[in-house]
């Protein structure tokens, strides 16, 4: 990432109206380098996005951040789920395609254009989705989750290999959904794409296309337990009646590869801190 000049700072706070693309970014604006890396990967993008901003009121580092890079500001509504759908609410009928990104992940180069190609040339298309590079707190790669086409087909029994940084979502389908499911901590992108594959295909894209931020501060890193038991809970829900009564049987097992593959990034993270 570049670093803040000035002459960019001018150039991020140009108006992007008529944008197809709204970025929603929650934030409790208390890790204000991530979210300005954030922002910046955003607007670097070839494909210009409007970006909505929801932080709390009266937040000072989101308020700042909004005003350099030329986005609207949401008052937070008082948790995760809430805050992506207020955000999404904002969508004026020129946003053909919506998503959110955490407010320490990022975009890679050409994600947008990437995404929104897909969904261009395949008009069935719902969800278009890319690789996802894990990074440490220093932006040093730990991993790289090189989703492909078969992950759609195993999200209703299997692990969630759709990356949510990187994806791309039609807005209609969104609206069809009634956007995430606000009971949800956790678990809400995923419950998200098992109600909206109805609706159309998932395609993917064969590039990396985000970057996830992957250190104890993460939610989804933090409390893995809780994330497990919503993602049965959404896999669950989505099944046939007659099938979720043996879904137990290849829970854990799901259960098991999910947890080894936080443990093998995890000690990859811990490995590059001890050797600073």
């Amino acid at each position: 990432m570049r670093s803040m000049a000035p002459d960019t700072v001018s150039r991020y706070s140009l108006d992007v109206s008529g944008a197809r693309v709204l970025m929603v970014v929650p934030t409790l604006g208390r890790r204000q380098e991530f979210l300005e890396k954030n922002l910046e990967s955003i607007r670097e993008q070839s494909v210009p996005a409007d970006i909505a901003i929801v932080a709390p009121a009266g937040n000072t580092p989101a308020e700042s951040a909004a005003k350099r890079f030329g986005a609207q500001l949401i008052p937070d509504p008082g948790s995760l789920p809430a805050a992506i759908n207020a955000g999404v609410a904002t969508a004026r009928p020129q946003h053909e395609f919506v998503n959110w990104l955490g407010d320490d992940d990022l975009l890679e180069p050409e994600s947008l254009a990437a995404t929104t190609a897909a969904l261009d040339a395949d008009p069935g298309a719902v969800v278009a989705f890319g690789h996802c590079r894990y990074v440490d707190d220093q932006g040093r790669e730990l991993w790289i989750s090189r989703a492909g086409s078969w992950a759609p087909r195993i999200l209703a029994w299997g692990p969630d290999l759709i990356p949510q940084p990187g994806m791309l979502v039609r807005t209609d389908a969104w609206r069809k959904v009634g956007g995430v499911d606000e009971s949800y901590r956790f678990a809400f992108d995923l419950d998200l794409l098992l109600r909206i594959r109805r609706y159309g295909r998932m395609v993917p894209v064969n590039q990396v296309v985000s970057a996830f931020r992957w250190h104890a501060d993460s939610l989804t890193v933090g409390d893995r337990p809780t994330n497990l038991r919503e993602s049965e809970r959404a896999r669950r829900d989505a099944l046939p009646r007659f099938a979720r009564g043996i879904s137990w049987a290849w829970e854990k097992p799901v259960q098991s590869a999910t947890r080894l593959a936080a443990h093998r990034v995890s000690s990859r993270a811990a490995r590059l801190k001890s050797s600073n």
